[in-house]
């Protein structure tokens, strides 16, 4: 049984959503403030956080910011609807996903499901010869989940490196933005959802440039990404 953290102080909101949850199988425990939020995200005895943006002592994007120097639990943002600045801020800070209020619970738990099959799958041992995919200095081990360039370690959310694992294994080859949303989200893109492109970004910042100056990733505009090979 999944172990689902709900972090948010609308009190009416979570008592229904740990109902309906816990009917659809999951183990749900509640914090209605964001710094007893953070101490419990930190706990290490839960699979998943889905966490509010407005929260009391502490805003859900401190959570999230103070919570990724210490964890890369998965995260789903819970961001009010046409706020899509929360919805960036959210990705930027290292959210995995965000949904929009008010959702249709089937929607959420679609959203929870799609990403905790993301984290198994990226924790199983690769059907692959070896589980290490390197070009030039940028090295990335599936079997330990850690990525280095230049053996400097770089630290990635779940879904960042799902990205880019998805972008090494093809080296020099367009990748559309559907399969790399399978591949760090577990899910389909959605109309006007740019959480692939914030995440992209992200791991292209984190990278940093290649010796020659250039990008590690290119856009293909309205097509997708490709990660430049030798």
């Amino acid at each position: 049984m999944n172990r689902i953290l709900l972090v948010d102080d609308d009190r009416e909101l979570v008592e229904l959503l740990q109902e309906y949850l816990t009917l659809e199988g999951f183990q749900v425990s509640a914090e209605y403030d964001g710094e007893r939020g953070l101490a419990a995200a930190l706990s290490g005895d839960f699979d998943l956080l889905l966490l509010d943006v407005m929260l009391p002592t502490v805003n859900g994007f401190d959570v999230l910011r103070r919570l990724r120097d210490r964890s890369s639990l998965p995260v789903i943002m819970l961001t009010a609807r046409g706020e899509s600045i929360d919805r960036v801020l959210g990705l930027e800070h290292g959210a995995d996903d965000y949904i929009a209020k008010p959702y249709h619970h089937h929607e959420l738990v679609a959203r929870i499901n799609a990403l905790l099959r993301r984290v198994s799958y990226s924790g199983a041992t690769p059907l692959v010869p070896s589980p290490v995919l390197q070009v030039d200095d940028l090295r990335l081990d599936r079997s330990t989940l850690t990525v280095t360039r230049a053996n400097q370690t770089i630290d990635l959310t779940g879904a960042e490196f799902g990205v880019l694992c998805c972008l090494l294994e093809h080296p020099g080859v367009l990748v559309d933005k559907d399969t790399l949303a399978q591949a760090a989200l577990g899910r389909s893109l959605m109309a006007y959802d740019r959480s692939i492109d914030m995440h992209v970004s992200n791991v292209r910042k984190k990278l940093g440039k290649r010796d020659d100056g250039s990008d590690w990733i290119k856009t293909v505009r309205g097509r997708g990404y490709l990660l430049v090979g030798h």
